[in-house]
């Protein structure tokens, strides 16, 4: 394969991320361009990474940064909503016998380590750009961006996201859809016996629960059913968190003390979407939030979105010829493992909506993800 090839990746999030980097590495000459100037640098409160997220994350280069960042765990606790553990289960280490089940970490300084690795890399990055015309030949993808440079690329990466533009631009219709249920998080101190994610089902909101984030944080949540975001005022998220989480016992007073900054708030509506067919039209291809995504009921988001970059990655640079074969043969690896992992998120929230309190949560999550111990 010519290492004159050139690829643009949309999106720097981290998908994005892990594309710019695995190829770059493999000595394409890769341009990254992301919407916000501060490249999300900051945003988001915690984030929940099971094995098989870890394990792209070492192919990157960056597990020892992330092992060292966040909090190691091995089991999840189904709860009551007074906080007695009902069910204590080991988390699959479907990342291998070599990497923890589960590691949570505060999602900015995942996104830091990212950062860093692309800048490393020594891929071009242009910030608060983004692609607003593209334009196929038999070559490859002519793109105009929004400061009025242009530039040919043999192929296009999409990785904006849940909104992704891109998808739209080249005729791809699906869009997200609500599930009925929306999301509360913070990022706030660990109490000291947090030493893994709790989950209670029921009380005033459908699910609460926390992952502890390093040795002195965690990140918590609560989820209800969705309401219209211009009937919550920004100023009033921590009193709307608080009225959640003040029925809930075990470890949640302390967290709920913390509980007092709206702007540390976090609200946001749970989505899914799958794209099927195909993910890519001629010489421009989706990956990660672009192509699918699920209510974070299994944690499962980030690390779909890093596997297709890593699945992506080693098909472009072991193959000559990057065409309609190669392209389909990565959806059809991709769907196989991505839909039964949407369709599972999707189900055990609807379990809460539709108030179905015997529903076999936990057998379910075992059944997932024993899926995902197999090599994406």
């Amino acid at each position: 394969m010519s290492k004159a090839r050139k690829v643009l990746v949309i999106g720097g999030g981290a998908a994005g991320n892990a594309m710019t980097v695995l190829l770059s590495r493999a000595g394409l000459h890769v341009d990254l361009i992301e919407a916000k100037d501060d490249w999300n640098a900051t945003a988001g409160s915690g984030i929940t990474l099971q094995g098989n997220a870890l394990r792209v994350l070492r192919e990157i280069g960056v597990w020892e940064q992330v092992e060292a960042s966040g909090f190691g765990f091995g089991s999840v606790g189904i709860a009551a909503p007074d906080g007695t553990v009902l069910h204590d289960q080991d988390d699959l280490r479907t990342g291998g016998e070599d990497l923890p089940a589960t590691v949570g970490m505060q999602r900015p300084r995942l996104q830091q380590i990212l950062i860093d690795a692309v800048r490393a890399g020594g891929a071009t990055v242009r910030l608060g750009t983004t692609a607003d015309i593209l334009d196929q030949d038999a070559e490859g993808v002519s793109v105009r961006f929004s400061d009025g440079a242009e530039a040919h690329y043999d192929l296009v990466v999409a990785a904006d996201g849940l909104g992704s533009a891109t998808r739209a631009a080249i005729g791809i219709t699906d869009k997200p859809e609500p599930t009925g249920m929306a999301i509360w998080r913070i990022a706030a101190p660990r109490p000291r016996g947090v030493t893994r994610t709790d989950l209670a089902y029921g009380g005033p909101a459908y699910i609460a629960g926390y992952c502890p984030t390093s040795e002195t944080t965690l990140y918590a949540y609560v989820v209800e059913a969705n309401r219209d975001r211009a009937g919550i005022p920004p100023e009033s998220y921590a009193d709307e968190m608080r009225r959640l989480t003040r029925h809930y016992g075990g470890f949640w007073p302390e967290i709920t003390e913390h509980i007092t900054d709206p702007a540390k708030v976090n609200y946001t509506w749970f989505d899914r979407m799958l794209v099927e067919g195909s993910w890519h039209r001629g010489r421009v291809v989706l990956v990660g939030d672009a192509a699918h995504c699920c209510p974070p009921t299994l944690a499962q988001g980030a690390a779909l979105s890093l596997e297709d970059a890593w699945v992506l990655s080693q098909m472009l640079t072991g193959s000559d010829e990057w065409d309609d074969v190669l392209f389909q043969a990565y959806y059809e690896r991709r769907i196989a493992r991505v839909r039964p992992v949407v369709e599972a998120s999707v189900q055990i929230g609807q379990w809460q909506l539709d108030g179905v309190r015997d529903a076999d949560v936990p057998g379910l999550m075992a059944r997932t993800m024993t899926m995902l111990r197999e090599l994406p």
